[in-house]
């Protein structure tokens, strides 16, 4: 052997590098606890009796095992099964069991029953809150928890289905066999509204059922037609509508029949969605599927409205919950990398960006929040009216704010933002969906438009809610003067219908914030977003906040 080659040191040859200046896993800490909007929240809006029970659920949701069940039941796709191995139809969709694990955890957890089930004072507060943090774990297996928790008050609205089906949808218990609901002690419920030439336009829906025998709420009809978008196709049962002799029907439409055979509820395939991918979204056809009317005959869209208005008020708590979850891996990476001398987070210009992107969250944590509240107190008048326009313009401007609230959090991670084994890259590609679903942008706008026009008490509550704040900040009182006259102004309501729903979120969430008492927030959210202008990117904040709350605010780790 070459005397030169023995000299050599493979060992030290073979070591390149050692691994540091990377930030540490961020797992096992209490997601509750170290939130303190989402704390402060659930305190100020009825919810402090379940502060214990939170603070467990914060340190569930953050361990390393039900961290990696986002990451497996998302790199692993749905599969759709149509026949089995005899050529039986199935219509199975095959999950990663990580998924399973996910859906046992939270219906278990009550996510989708637990208002509907133990009512009272802060019972949607301390729901929010929990689906809030689960939702931080992985987005896509929360639709069909939503749409199951959504559908109870359609359901209830006929006795004969509500009284059958109601017990087993809100069991805490999770049964994914594919098996009749007869055979079965807990039941999820989907819902399938869209058709290929309607879209959020269900007036034009083709569909069509008619009885088997009697007519009316609770009887049994047949469908035939198509959905162009039913996700969660492994739910028990769904809502759909369709033209009755009477008009536009719901209807509850089971995966099987009575007598145990197969619906011929049909998918045809699975979307390939650029996010939410953990969740399968479907076409079917109904070829004579069986389905029991629900609610009465030509009143199908005041029926499923009942279930839109709370998968919306989810969509606010999944996009706050993903801008939570961005926020602190952001600031999480931020105050352990180091660059230039110092760690990024001592660094001005990335406070600047961090405090910018926490008054996001701040501002959407706030109205979601508020928003809880009111679903938690019904019977009163102020309540009911403030949530008919807290939706539609909650639902717009958190799901709206949340893609590029996204983006941004992304490149505080620089290349490890991007790379799909950070979970940043995930919530970047789920984040417009809830912008999308359940009502885009201009159905939202113009839902609010229809709500005004129909009642103008609503804008009475809306104005009224904003009155609690007025008095206390100068530019929030300017603004929300400015509203007024906006919305006093009849001329093209419906092309400015964007720019009167940015007006109403931004002045309600400074409201609200303002009510809930931090000046250090308050003031630098109306600076920031009311006038200094908010189409500015993130980082832009002006000279004098104090951006030192904000910063410790939005560090999961600092309580």
């Amino acid at each position: 052997m070459n005397a030169k080659h023995e000299e050599l040191n493979v060992d030290a040859l073979a070591s390149t590098h050692e691994v540091f200046n990377q930030a540490p896993p961020l797992e096992n800490y209490d997601a509750f606890t170290g939130d303190t909007a989402l704390r402060e929240a659930v305190v100020r809006e009825g919810g402090d009796w379940g502060l214990d029970d939170l603070s467990r659920y914060g340190r569930e949701t953050t361990r390393p095992e039900v961290i990696e069940w986002g990451y497996q039941a998302n790199a692993s796709k749905p599969e759709f099964e149509p026949h089995d191995r005899y050529g039986h139809r199935v219509d199975r969709v095959n999950y990663h069991p990580a998924y399973h694990h996910l859906m046992n955890m939270a219906l278990r957890e009550g996510l989708h029953s637990s208002p509907w089930t133990d009512p009272g004072a802060g019972a949607h507060v301390v729901r929010a809150a929990k689906y809030y943090m689960h939702a931080q774990v992985e987005g896509g297996h929360g639709c069909p928890i939503t749409m199951t928790f959504a559908a109870v008050p359609s359901l209830a609205l006929t006795p004969s289905i509500a009284e059958r089906w109601l017990p087993k949808v809100t069991a805490r218990d999770y049964d994914p066999r594919n098996v009749s609901h007869n055979d079965k002690q807990a039941l999820t419920i989907g819902m399938g509204m869209t058709e290929k030439q309607g879209g959020s336009d269900v007036r034009a829906n083709t569909t069509h059922a008619r009885p088997l025998g009697a007519e009316g709420p609770g009887q049994l009809y047949e469908l035939v037609g198509h959905k162009w978008f039913m996700s969660a196709p492994m739910c028990d049962a769904f809502l759909m509508l369709a033209q009755a002799p009477g008009g536009l029907s719901c209807f509850l439409v089971p995966r099987w029949r009575e007598d145990g055979g197969k619906n011929p509820l049909q998918v045809q395939r699975l979307k390939n969605k650029v996010g939410n991918v953990s969740n399968a979204s479907s076409e079917v056809e109904l070829r004579g599927a069986h389905g029991w009317m629900v609610g009465e005959e030509g009143r199908g869209v005041p029926a499923i409205i009942e279930m839109v208005a709370m998968t919306r008020f989810d969509c606010m708590i999944g996009s706050s919950s993903s801008q939570r979850q961005v926020m602190a891996q952001a600031v999480h990476h931020v105050a352990h990398r180091a660059a230039f001398g110092e760690t990024l987070l001592d660094q001005p210009l990335m406070r600047n960006v961090i405090a910018d992107l926490q008054l996001e969250v701040e501002g959407s944590v706030a109205m979601t929040w508020r928003m809880a509240r009111a679903l938690d107190n019904q019977d009163d008048e102020h309540e009911k009216l403030f949530a008919r326009l807290g939706a539609a313009v909650g639902k717009y401007w958190i799901c709206k704010r949340t893609p590029h609230h996204a983006y941004e959090s992304m490149e505080c991670l620089g290349g490890n933002g991007v790379t799909e084994n950070f979970i940043l890259a995930r919530l970047y590609r789920d984040a417009p969906i809830n912008a999308i679903w359940e009502g885009s942008g201009n159905v939202q706008a113009l839902d609010l438009l229809r709500a005004m026009g129909k009642s103008p008490k609503v804008l009475d509550a809306w104005f009224a809610e904003l009155a609690g704040a007025q008095g206390r900040n100068a530019v929030l009182d300017a603004a929300i003067n400015d509203l007024r006259k906006a919305l006093g102004d009849s001329d093209a309501l419906a092309y400015r219908a964007r720019d009167l729903v940015d007006r109403m979120a931004l002045t309600m969430q400074a409201a609200q914030l303002v009510k809930a008492g931090n000046e250090a927030v308050s003031d630098a959210f109306i600076t920031a977003r009311l006038d200094s202008g908010h189409t500015r990117n993130y980082g832009s904040l002006p000279r004098g906040l104090d951006v030192d709350t904000l910063v410790r605010r939005a560090n999961p780790l600092e309580t």
